[in-house]
């Protein structure tokens, strides 16, 4: 039973769901996440949710990054084992 689960979701809530992210320079995500989870550390070149395209360099493994990306591209990114939280 979780006794949490009538309390409203908003974006300082703790994720709820997850899915893997698979970096494209053409398509969006499907959910507009409220992080990304990133399992193999390196560059992730992001476009975020107002149109900017930005890249996070040198981000750790295991490093949760609280930005709300609208797609991860292809092009710059090497970081890997990425996971959308929303």
């Amino acid at each position: 039973m979780d006794k949490f689960s009538d309390f409203p979701t908003n974006l300082t809530a703790p994720g709820r769901d997850a899915t893997a992210v698979s970096p494209n320079d053409l398509n969006d995500l499907a959910v507009l996440p409220r992080a990304l989870f990133v399992g193999q550390g390196g560059t992730l070149t992001l476009r975020m949710a107002g149109g900017q395209d930005v890249a996070f360099e040198g981000v750790q493994s295991g490093t949760i990054l609280p930005v709300r990306a609208r797609r991860v591209m292809a092009t710059g990114t090497t970081a890997a084992a990425i996971l959308a939280l929303w």
